[in-house]
């Protein structure tokens, strides 16, 4: 049985869609606005997402967006009565699983769900995660605005045996998100240019799944609830000792393996 979400702004489409999930053994939920959706996924974390594209304040692909950087490996099908090629192409490129038309039989909706529900297999599953053409390294990234802070966790860090990147702003972490994926980011909130949350995100839309621990010196409490829904290991306040840091990415490392 799966735990499946249904977003659109129809009750009477979504009702027949969750009276056939749950026909077939499925546990189905419901939203009628983008804003009901992200809030449903937070809370409930489904297996899958069948969302509409049309609907009021926020649209489809937006929420797409949104849950990507909630969580960059859900799965999501476009179910939708229009859409363009360029729309499907959005949609394909933010990792929807499939793209169909509401006037298309229920049997077939259903057909393709069953498929997004179904396991990969090892080799599927080792080539999703490691995401093809980027590879892993054992190494973390550090990201801090300041060179003497920077310096100072680093070489702390290297003295026990960790050895980290170092990354002074976001455009510079993002571009070596591109060539290789560690296995956990620490990230200063208060960065300079492109704020820590809006990096965080960006890595999410990325499909970046590793741990993400941030720093700040701040109590935005906004911006911090923001940052904990988009899967953080931990938060740390700033000033911070090279001690606490390396115990967080201790404990970080240890949960991004499990």
């Amino acid at each position: 049985m799966a735990k499946i979400l249904i977003v659109d702004d129809e009750p009477s489409f979504c009702e027949l869609l969750k009276t056939l999930l749950k026909s077939q053994g499925h546990e189905a939920m419901t939203a009628y606005t983008g804003r009901d959706a992200l809030d449903s996924f937070m809370q409930c974390r489904p297996d899958f997402t069948l969302l509409d594209l049309r609907m009021p304040e926020m649209d489809g692909l937006e929420v797409l967006k949104k849950i990507r950087a909630i969580d960059p490996r859900a799965a999501v099908m476009i179910l939708t009565a229009w859409g363009t090629d360029e729309m499907e192409q959005q949609a394909r490129r933010l990792g929807a699983t499939d793209f169909l038309s509401k006037a298309i039989s229920l049997e077939t909706i259903l057909a393709s769900l069953e498929r997004g529900l179904k396991p990969p297999g090892p080799a599927a599953a080792a080539e999703k995660a490691a995401l093809p053409g980027i590879p892993p390294t054992d190494d973390i990234f550090l990201v801090e605005g300041k060179t003497d802070v920077r310096d100072k966790f680093m070489g702390f860090l290297s003295q026990h045996g960790i050895t980290a990147k170092p990354a002074k702003d976001g455009p510079t972490v993002l571009g070596m998100l591109d060539k290789e994926r560690p296995p956990l980011i620490v990230l200063d909130m208060d960065l300079s240019g492109m704020k820590g949350v809006d990096v965080l995100r960006k890595m999410r839309e990325k499909n970046y799944a590793g741990g993400i621990i941030m720093m700040t010196a701040g109590q935005q409490e906004t911006l911090i609830k923001e940052a904990w829904s988009m899967g953080l290991v931990d938060i740390l306040g700033k000033p911070l000792e090279p001690e606490r840091l390396m115990l967080a990415i201790q404990v970080g490392l240890i949960l991004t393996k499990s």
